[in-house]
């Protein structure tokens, strides 16, 4: 339920609300029973209470949004602190990277193909970002598995990224 619907049905329950009082008064001077007046007085703290629940959960919700903004931004800062930090990395990987898929004799597309493949999009995604078909897509990254002489993309994934993830080696103490 979105903010505006929690904000319609709040004021409509705070309507019932009047509308009860203004009727357990007018019942009271025309002289109803007490259980009746009883029973409205109930119905009455019944919406006055989903009134409580409804703006105390927008509340809840809003500070919760908030928490997630302020998390979400510091992740973003993170991230582009690494990436600042790294970028002479991330280049220089970038740039080995093409210099062996021209090692390959793969064509621009197929170069295109096999950096969409590392970042691990499908091929169907592929197809879709290069306006292609998805068999076109599936053609030219057999193209590249066969010019590489790799099986598939779990092995251009490793070809390229089994060095980088190899464990710290730790100091003996």
């Amino acid at each position: 339920m979105n903010t505006k619907e929690r904000i319609i049905i709040a004021v409509v329950l705070a309507l019932i609300v009047v509308m009860v009082v203004v009727d357990i008064v007018v019942d009271l001077q025309d002289g109803l029973s007490f259980w009746h007046v009883l029973v409205e007085g109930a119905i009455g703290t019944v919406a006055i209470f989903g009134v409580f629940i409804i703006l105390r959960g927008t509340s809840t919700l809003k500070h919760l949004l908030a928490d997630e903004i302020k998390a979400h931004v510091k992740y973003k800062e993170e991230a582009d602190l690494w990436r600042l930090k790294a970028i002479k990395y991330i280049e220089g990987l970038s740039l080995a990277i093409d210099q062996q898929l021209s090692l390959w004799h793969l064509s621009v597309a197929e170069k295109e193909v096999a950096l969409l493949l590392l970042k691990g999009l499908s091929l169907k995604e592929i197809a879709s970002i290069r306006n292609t078909s998805e068999k076109t897509a599936r053609a030219q990254s057999m193209a590249v598995y066969s010019k590489s002489g790799l099986s598939g993309r779990s092995e251009l994934s490793a070809f390229f990224l089994e060095d980088l993830l190899m464990p710290i080696k730790l100091k003996a103490t």
